[in-house]
């Protein structure tokens, strides 16, 4: 996905609300947005968000000496994700289609995002976009939420890569995961983190933290952007990434970072900003399964 004009606006937005975090005093914040400005005009359209969001995230660690400024907050949900656990797992349980719960679920976890809120009551917001994302599946009929087309391409996949978002929201992935492993005990699942710190996304304490280990493999994507930047992955990753039989994607990052993939992906994500609202045909708060078929694979299936 490219950049729009309309996402600038909220570059500053973010290197405000960064510079803050790392408790930049008003001279630094200044001196954060006069950067930000003299940068802009060299940076391509043609560029993902993502790519300009590790350039904004780079320059905070690097006027504020904070490495970390989202520490404290992605200890704070993968706490707040793990007291819920228990009860997700007896919804899980107590469905009549446990893995169409379990997606359900992972998405919703989505909400998990102190990037873009820094208070949230899970629960309430849970059952909130539950009774939104029923309406929306039949409102939409598969365009936006396509569950049989997920589902069969699942039951047939022997390796499954899945890219995890924020930390926190990733507890919900494991509740999917644990489904899936639940259907198919010797599927291959890996799960992939993101190399350093930016804003509040997973990284492999966090996954460690909410027990992904216990039912897959983790690993760094290599990539330390608000997104899967793929030109900067590591080798071991972008190998797994070519060769497994599936890929689940979670999060807005990731959907903006590989929206143009050359292999097949499955976006799962709430949509949060109208600029990727409009771009997938959503509302703000639309819950997104979508399936992405890359040119690659388009071509395996036509030969």
């Amino acid at each position: 996905m490219n950049t729009y004009l309309d996402c600038i606006p909220c570059f500053f937005k973010q290197a405000l609300e960064s510079s803050r975090m790392a408790g930049a005093d008003k001279e630094m914040q200044k001196k954060m947005l006069d950067e930000i400005a003299a940068i802009l005009p060299s940076i391509s359209l043609k560029l993902s968000p993502p790519e300009m969001g590790r350039t904004i995230y780079k320059l905070t660690n690097k006027l504020t000496g904070v490495n970390d400024p989202y520490l404290k907050i992605k200890e704070k949900s993968n706490k707040l994700a793990l007291g819920v656990y228990d009860r997700l797992k007896e919804r899980v349980g107590n469905s009549e289609d446990r893995l169409l719960m379990a997606v359900e679920l992972a998405i919703a976890g989505n909400i998990i995002d102190y990037g873009v809120k820094n208070s949230l009551n899970v629960e309430l917001e849970l059952e909130k976009i539950l009774v939104q994302e029923s309406k929306v599946i039949k409102e939409e009929k598969r365009r936006l939420f396509d569950y049989p087309k997920f589902k069969k391409d699942l039951l047939k996949s022997k390796s499954i890569l899945y890219l995890g978002d924020n930390a926190g929201e990733i507890l919900f992935d494991r509740i999917l995961i644990e489904e899936i492993k639940r259907i198919d005990s010797n599927k291959s699942i890996i799960f992939a983190v993101k190399e350093g710190p930016i804003i509040n996304d997973a990284l492999m304490k966090d996954a460690l933290d909410c027990g992904i280990d216990h039912v897959a493999d983790i690993i760094s994507s290599g990539s330390d952007g608000p997104g899967t930047i793929l030109s900067i992955c590591s080798e071991k990753f972008l190998s797994i990434y070519r060769d497994v039989d599936m890929v689940i994607s979670k999060g807005q990052g990731n959907f903006e970072a590989l929206s143009d993939a050359k292999r097949d992906i499955f976006f799962l994500f709430i949509a949060k900003c109208p600029v990727i609202a409009q771009d997938v045909g959503a509302r703000i708060g639309d819950v997104i399964l979508i399936y992405h078929q890359g040119q690659e694979d388009a071509k395996k299936r036509s030969s």
